[in-house]
């Protein structure tokens, strides 16, 4: 339970409509009209949902937050997913 909700923060984060609860991402396609389709939150078990999170949190602070600094290349993807939860958690306190 507690990986839905940091799953729902995360996307939130991200920029994902939740509404009713339902998270949605919006695509273009090639005719550059919108497309919307229900999002399944992956963040804690799919590298590739994980790390666009990390680039935009390095983006935001101009390198790396010390939240994720003392991670490695051998990190584990939940320790790389708690930082991630953890920085943002503090970013919208601070905010």
């Amino acid at each position: 339970m507690r990986k839905m909700k940091d799953n729902k923060l995360i996307a939130d984060f991200m920029g994902l409509e939740t509404p009713d609860g339902v998270y949605y991402e919006h695509l273009e396609n090639e005719e550059r009209s919108q497309l919307t389709h229900f999002v399944l939150l992956k963040y804690h078990t799919s590298w590739d949902w994980l790390m666009p999170i990390v680039e935009k949190i390095e983006q935001l602070n101009e390198g790396v937050p010390k939240q994720l600094i003392h991670l490695s290349l051998f990190s584990t993807i939940d320790e790389v997913y708690e930082a991630v939860v953890e920085f943002i958690k503090q970013h919208n306190d601070e905010r």
